[in-house]
């Protein structure tokens, strides 16, 4: 942690808009590479630095950000505290790397328990957690058109897995609720991360894939319509 906070007084310090780079270990991830203002030189100056530490640039992990942050904008409010797992897969992993600049551009904390999945799914929102403002899911946009066509094949009401906005007076938010899963499978892929992917294989998912061999962007098309057809805002 002290070296987290030295790492981001030299970086502030230098010139560098800490809003807008993720730090995760011993790694710094660019979200938005003109924002940031983290150019070539003041990377050289920080690895002269904090030769320990690493500086990534990776476009899609950049597109996953600039993404997140359109359903983060109004999701968030300045100094939320916010329950998440720890990052145990590649999703999850993704989530608190899109969530991490946040600490620093809206003052939120981030709280991990120590007792895994579990709490995280079903949080316990009294006692030691009674104090959160919001619980943050890895929910993924492919989760959402799969469950869409569920509904479908099996002839059920139409509803968004994203709908419940709350449990019990906390905030439940779905920071990756708009980003395809291949866009984190590239990422993932990119930065070499050992962590594994919940497979979910079915045929709401099979289904998906054929239909991307069809329609371009076929998942954000279901989202629209579906968010048409309930009413609900884009």
């Amino acid at each position: 942690m002290i070296m987290k906070q030295n790492v981001i007084k030299f970086l502030q310090k230098n010139g560098v808009e800490t809003r807008f780079v993720s730090i995760v270990d011993d790694k710094v991830y660019i979200n938005n590479l003109k924002l940031s203002r983290f150019s070539r030189k003041k990377e050289e100056l920080f690895r002269d630095n904090f030769p320990n530490f690493e500086v990534r640039r990776s476009k899609v992990f950049q597109r996953i950000c600039t993404r997140a942050s359109r359903v983060l904008k109004n999701a968030l409010t300045p100094h939320d505290r916010i329950l998440l797992i720890s990052p145990e897969n590649c999703v999850d992993l993704t989530l608190y790397a899109v969530l991490e600049p946040y600490t620093r551009k809206y003052g939120v904390e981030l709280i991990i328990p120590d007792n895994g999945v579990d709490e995280f799914k079903e949080p316990d929102l009294e006692g030691e957690n009674g104090d959160i403002d919001a619980v943050a899911l890895p929910l993924t946009l492919d989760e959402e058109v799969e469950n869409i066509l569920a509904a479908m094949l099996n002839g059920k009401k139409l509803n968004l897995l994203s709908s419940q906005s709350e449990k019990n007076g906390v905030k439940i938010i779905y920071p990756l609720s708009n980003i395809p899963l291949s866009w984190i499978e590239s990422w993932i892929d990119i930065e070499g991360f050992n962590c594994d992917f919940d497979d979910k294989p079915g045929l709401p998912r099979d289904m998906l894939e054929f239909l991307e061999g069809f329609i371009p962007d076929v998942r954000e098309k279901m989202m629209s319509s579906a968010g048409y057809l309930l009413g609900e805002d884009d």
